[in-house]
């Protein structure tokens, strides 16, 4: 099998400059697809010989990953993202279902999710797995929401080894995030008619950030992952908030 790795990225590079040079390594080619980025990684990128492109900065990374796609040319494609890690069985593994079975046309992997350089085992953030490898012509985006999944016309199988996952390295680039993701999802609601009232004060403000804080908390036992495992329960409670906050900015 050969295989195309392809990546978006916005002002990334302390992560490109570990997962680029890596991802040379493991596949036939690598598509890196640079979105405005400000911090010189468009430049790094074009300096380690991979096919490197250029796109303006979309709030539906699906629109951009799907660029990518259409330039690559193995036969089967990986798509990651600039914060993830990819430990060398996972494709020993990969190459090793592919010849075994043709009828196959997809792959999801578990996802070891970490906060700060801690590992979330529990509060339900693994195994966190991710629909991520497909024959080229068999995956596609539904384009419609900012954490869309990867959909695959055929079947999927299950890879056993696990990629790794930095979203944040620390508290500040927890915020910049939080508040970008924030307001796609304040715009979702707008564009779904969602109103500001009495009733939907009572859902955002009180029930869906308790109801998120207990389960991840408490139920999925999140509290045995410590500070970091509270913070991630805190904040995905207080993203109800936020997001109902900025659709009454919205609307006001």
């Amino acid at each position: 099998m050969t295989l195309t790795f392809v990546c978006i990225g916005n002002d990334e590079r302390e992560h490109l400059e570990v997962l680029l040079p890596q991802l040379k390594t493991l596949g036939d080619e690598v598509v890196y697809v640079d979105c405005e980025s400000k911090d010189g990684s468009y430049e790094y990128a074009k300096n380690l010989g991979i096919k490197v492109l250029q796109k303006p900065r979309h709030v539906n990374a699906g629109v951009n990953r799907t660029f990518g796609f259409e330039v690559a040319t193995s036969d089967w494609i990986f798509y990651v993202d600039p914060d993830e890690r990819f430990p060398q069985e996972i494709f020993v593994e990969l190459k090793e279902f592919v010849r075994k079975n043709s009828e196959v046309c997809g792959f999801k992997l578990p996802r070891k999710n970490f906060y700060f350089g801690h590992w979330l085992k529990y509060g339900g953030q693994y195994p966190d797995n991710q629909v991520r490898i497909f024959k080229r012509g068999k995956g596609r985006f539904a384009l419609k929401h900012v954490h869309d999944r990867l959909q695959v016309d055929g079947p999927i199988e299950t890879l056993n080894s696990a990629m790794e996952h930095y979203p944040y390295l620390n508290v500040s680039q927890f915020v910049k995030k939080f508040d970008f993701y924030s307001s796609f999802e304040a715009q979702v609601l707008f564009d779904q008619g969602e109103k500001i009232n009495f009733a939907n004060h009572l859902k955002y403000l009180f029930f869906k950030p308790m109801n998120r804080f207990f389960r991840r908390y408490i139920i999925k036992r999140g509290f045995l992952d410590g500070i970091p495992g509270f913070f991630a329960a805190f904040f995905d409670a207080v993203g109800w908030m936020t997001r109902y906050f900025k659709l009454w900015e919205m609307r006001k």
